[in-house]
């Protein structure tokens, strides 16, 4: 039971950056765009459902069954995504977004796996960073600014962040082994990134 709740909060998380994604997409204003973007990790941190990006950088923390809820993680983000891609496709919102997600998705999968995976890194961190400041700084505003900073950095900057990614490739039907690949990339920079400041955190033995 327990696993499948983990499943639906993935599923659900999943859904929501889908959501975040869907208004970034409809702002042509791209500073207006991210801020409202990070509207989907507000969310889901309010609610504490599962999400790959913001889980990843407590893995060194957490019992080797962490790894298993990952993966279930991974997996319920994926089909949120796709989900919530699949109901806008159905909508007449996606005759007004299809043309720039498509153009989003072709310069992505253009770019080379080591473009990528250093992407990945950058945006892994900062979404450490968003996480982790939420838990530990006081103040309903300030924990407001630690979250919504970050995600408008990283989209700003153009960094991936593997489930958004999901939600984009999804909306502009653009899956194929190339795309899956790319994903997977992202997913290791993500990874990689999110764990940096963690790590830097136990061997230093800061808090």
């Amino acid at each position: 039971m327990e696993k499948i709740r983990q499943l639906v909060s993935a599923i659900i998380a999943g859904m929501l950056i889908g959501i975040g994604g869907t208004v970034f997409l409809s702002i042509e204003n791209p500073i207006l765009g991210s801020f409202f973007f990070a509207i989907g990790l507000y969310s889901i941190i309010c609610f504490q459902l599962q999400l790959f990006t913001g889980r990843i950088g407590y893995l060194i923390f957490q019992k080797p069954v962490y790894f298993i809820e990952l993966g279930i993680t991974w997996i319920g983000n994926l089909i949120g995504t796709y989900l919530l891609a699949w109901m806008v496709q159905h909508t007449r919102l996606y005759a007004t977004i299809s043309q720039r997600v498509q153009g989003i998705a072709a310069i992505k999968l253009g770019d080379n796996f080591m473009s990528i995976f250093l992407l990945a890194i950058l945006c892994g961190m900062l979404m450490f960073i968003a996480i982790d400041a939420y838990r530990n700084i006081e103040g309903s505003t300030l924990k407001a600014l630690a979250i919504f900073i970050p995600v408008m950095v990283f989209i700003l900057s153009g960094f991936e962040h593997v489930i958004a990614n999901m939600f984009y490739f999804s909306l502009s039907k653009a899956w194929d082994g190339h795309c899956f690949v790319a994903i997977l990339v992202m997913t290791l920079g993500n990874s990689v990134g999110g764990l940096i400041l963690p790590v830097y955190m136990k061997l230093f033995c800061i808090r």
